[in-house]
């Protein structure tokens, strides 16, 4: 990999770093483990942990050695790792059980703290005794009690929590809203919300910050959705957002936010995905990676408030959809783990010369499976031709991104992936019955790739045709495509927190599901089967006009395919436009001819209970075949990760 870097700035960096490292002395105030990440450094720099995401595992390395020495399994779907002090013991979020454990790296034992709702960055206090998670739903913080293994208070922290870091005294927690960007600061000792920097309402997608160690600034690697654009080259804009932590008092009226325009950070080389950020712990310089085309920004740190950054040389290129970056606790070395290389890349920070590629764990068996994975998450060739978007930039992880676009057939929200194996066709307007069709969106005027069936001439579509005239077959014309599909039909939906125990509704649930059932009411016409949805690839499809088709940009017929409500919960707003801001919303404000089920005759306290009913949606597992299930997907109960 050496070969791809280049030498016109190596020289200056060398000089620059070596002296930095001369002189360098290790602050009390640096520690591993300050901001949520797949991969954490014990603060001695001995040992080097790294969560596994796609094989629900995680890997101790000796750094000295530059080897695996142990790969442990802890379960579903770890999301972010911090060590306990110097180790031998380190936490670990499953977000797929709800649950966190502890787990002794020596022994490769561990134990679990259940109850805790998709939890998703993790970080522990210097003195071992105290950790935080930030929990994606409800949107909650939960301090740890690790002396006594007990979640000690929930802390209210704004929605959709998952970015995490502590400032260099503990004193405050930062926090970001993953759907909006928002940076929210509490203090660690009450526990209160201190301050706050709203995010713009076009940004979006913020899993990581980081906090200066002796600034007062915090980094955000974000996207902008320009969601009036239909287009590669503008609807997914990569942005870092810079802000500075100092009290609004004092400053009255000045901006506290900025940011860094990434697709020209470096001239017109254009990255896609911005994930996680790192900093040398004497502030001077600044990594960020870039997960969907692979790559890596250096640049030093200026100490100002308006460069902010200063990119030094040409991005470099690390692996397949990097994931997490660590600085050595002596400033010399860099980790980054390129999760679908499933290892570790090493650097040396004085030259950026890469040293060596560590194996962390094996990859998933189902091969097929990984290489939709890579596919999904890739902006680079063949599925796009520019860079700035991958499947995944709309749908992380198989979840909606929370966005409204007003694409050319009309407005639309983007869908959750959950069961999309068993609720075929796609689309709201049905306009896909197989999901290997989104060759015509890579394609397209939105991805603009080259294709994975570029073999193959696609029969041109007139624009908002009937979904009735699909009539060209791509499954099993392409590997590419049918790995694609595999991976995209694999999310499952996640039991609803809002249940008393699997299986079972609460009283106020139970009464709403009754009304739900009820023939007067009608729900269960359309939103029926386990999965709650009547969609199905007999032909004609089953598409319904509830009166929610009126806007004057729609170009197709009002019809619509019945989306499933198993995990509608967490998918506000609703409707193909998102115009019921709640299901509430739902039923009377958007329903008002009783076109979308009758719902005028209900009382209001029945309408809540039917609003609890869906909000418990799934209370239990739905089948994993079904006379509406599609070949291609993964089929094995034990990896489908319930995401």
């Amino acid at each position: 990999m050496a070969d791809r870097f280049f030498s016109t700035w190596a020289t200056l960096i060398r000089l620059t770093l070596l002296v930095s490292v001369w002189i360098w002395q290790l602050p009390e105030t640096v520690f591993g483990g300050s901001s949520n990440s797949l991969m954490d450094i014990t603060p001695n720099g001995l040992y080097l942990i790294v969560a596994n995401t796609d094989s629900d595992s995680i890997s101790l390395v000796d750094v000295k050695k530059n080897q695996t020495i142990k790969e442990i399994h802890v379960g579903k779907r770890p999301e972010g790792i911090s060590w306990v002090g110097n180790g031998p013991e380190a936490l670990v979020t499953l977000y797929n059980e709800d649950a966190i454990a502890l787990v002794n790296t020596e022994k490769g034992s561990l134990k679990k703290l259940t109850g805790l709702i998709e939890p998703y960055g993790i970080i522990c206090l210097r003195d071992g005794k105290t950790a935080y998670v930030s929990l994606d739903y409800p949107g909650k913080i939960a301090e740890i009690d690790l002396e006594n293994w007990r979640v000690k208070r929930n802390l209210s922290a704004g929605e959709w929590c998952r970015g995490l870091a502590l400032n260099a005294d503990e004193s405050r927690l930062y926090v970001t809203n993953f759907y909006s960007g928002t940076l929210t600061a509490l203090d660690r000792v009450s526990g209160r919300v201190v301050d706050t920097w709203p995010g713009r309402i076009d940004e979006n997608l913020s899993r990581h910050v980081l906090i200066h160690p002796k600034r007062e600034k915090a980094y955000l690697s974000l996207l902008r959705s320009r969601t009036e654009v239909f287009d590669v080259a503008g609807s997914l804009l990569p942005y870092l957002t810079i802000c500075d932590l100092w009290d609004s008092k004092k400053k009255p009226g000045e901006t506290r936010r900025r940011s860094i325009k990434l697709d020209s950070y470096q001239g017109t080389y254009v990255v896609a995905e911005p994930w996680e950020t790192a900093m040398t712990s004497d502030g001077k310089w600044f990594f960020g990676i870039h997960a969907a085309t692979g790559d890596m920004f250096v640049s030093q740190v200026v100490d100002d408030d308006y460069r902010e950054l200063d990119r030094q040389g040409r991005a470099i290129y690390l692996g397949k959809i990097p994931r997490a970056v660590r600085v050595s606790p002596d400033n010399q070395t860099l980790y980054v783990y390129t999760a679908l290389d499933f290892a570790v890349q090493v650097y040396r920070i004085s030259d950026m010369e890469h040293q060596k590629t560590i194996s962390v764990c094996k990859a998933p068996e189902d091969a097929k499976w990984v290489r939709g994975n890579f596919l999904f998450h890739s902006a680079n060739r063949p599925m796009t031709s520019r860079r700035w978007i991958a499947c995944s930039s709309c749908h992380p992880g198989g979840l909606p991104d929370h966005r409204i676009w007003h694409n050319p057939e009309g407005y639309r929200k983007t869908p959750s992936l959950a069961g999309l194996a068993h609720t075929h066709p796609l689309h709201w307007s049905a306009d896909r019955d197989e999901v290997q069709d989104f060759e015509y969106t890579i394609r397209g005027k939105l991805m603009g790739g080259r294709g994975l069936a570029p073999q193959i001439t696609l029969k041109p579509r007139t624009e908002f045709r009937s979904p009735s005239e699909l009539d060209q077959h791509l499954s099993g014309k392409s590997e590419d495509l049918d790995a694609l599909a595999i991976y995209t039909n694999s999310f499952t939906p996640r039991l609803s927190p809002h249940i008393p125990a699997p299986g079972r509704l609460s009283e106020k649930a139970q009464l709403g599901k009754s009304i739900f059932f009820r023939e007067d009411v009608g729900c269960v016409k359309c939103h029926s089967g386990p999965y709650y949805s009547d969609s199905s690839l007999k032909k004609p499809f089953h598409l319904h006009d509830v009166g929610t088709g009126n806007d004057p940009d729609e170009k197709m017929e009002p019809k619509y395919d019945t989306p499933t409500l198993l995990g509608v919960y967490r998918s506000a707003p609703y409707l193909h436009n998102g115009k019921a801001k709640t299901l509430m919303d739902v039923l009377t404000t958007c329903n008002p001819k009783d076109e979308h089920g009758k719902t005028s005759h209900l009382s209001q306290k029945e309408k809540e209970m039917l609003v609890e009913f869906l909000r418990s949606l799934p209370y239990e597992n739905p089948p994993d075949e079904t006379p509406n299930t599609v070949p291609f997907r993964r089929k094995t109960a034990k990896t489908a990760l319930r995401r």
